[in-house]
């Protein structure tokens, strides 16, 4: 095992840095399939477009921002369009918020049809997310690796992340810390991510 790249091998967990908690089964496998194909069908589908580097170009995924009223949201100078939460989304926040005594007010959902989808390193650290934020994410749908990299140092976790499976991310997460989802060619089902934050 390399100490700038900690892979683990199957059914394993990997240590993770400071503020981030995997939780292996949030929901069951079955629902969680359930839950992957009917968010599939009904949510409102969005793939802006950010510029990089003097290039602009649509995002390689697709997106849906749940939110409360007048919550307003953006990234890479993108401003997303603002939906009303489904009932089923609505009380899954009910149910983090008895749980972790959080607020959440607004939900980031990422579609990654396939392997090629993916998400380049980042951290969640706008200023509307606050110091300290703290998010939770869970994953439907097939399994992909999850990237951790500390800023300085470049050390990498990788973790997969299955269906059911959450991950909170807490204290100095994003400040310390990027993460990442990459392409994966042999994947050939999609996965949707479900990162519930709180926006002020």
């Amino acid at each position: 095992m390399s100490r700038l790249n900690k892979e683990c091998l199957p059914g394993q967990t990997p240590q993770l840095p400071p503020g981030f908690k995997f939780l292996p089964t949030c929901i069951g496998f079955e629902k969680s399939l359930s839950l992957y194909e009917h968010l599939v069908t009904t949510l409102s589908w969005q793939q802006p477009s950010i510029t990089l580097f003097g290039r602009t170009s649509p995002i390689p995924r697709l997106q849906c921002f749940i939110a409360d009223p007048l919550v307003s949201y953006g990234y890479s100078g993108t401003q997303l369009n603002n939906t009303p939460w489904p009932d089923v989304l609505r009380a899954m926040r009910s149910r983090l918020k008895r749980e972790y005594g959080q607020d959440f007010n607004a939900l980031l959902v990422n579609w990654y049809r396939d392997g090629q989808d993916s998400m380049g390193w980042h951290s969640d650290d706008e200023a509307e997310l606050g110091l300290n934020p703290t998010i939770f994410s869970l994953s439907l749908g097939a399994t992909r690796a999850f990237k951790i990299r500390h800023k300085q140092t470049h050390e990498t976790v990788t973790l997969p992340l299955p269906t059911g499976s959450g991950l909170l991310m807490t204290g100095r997460s994003q400040h310390d810390y990027q993460h990442a989802l990459p392409k994966q060619a042999r994947v050939t089902q999609g996965r949707i991510n479900l990162t519930f934050r709180t926006v002020g």
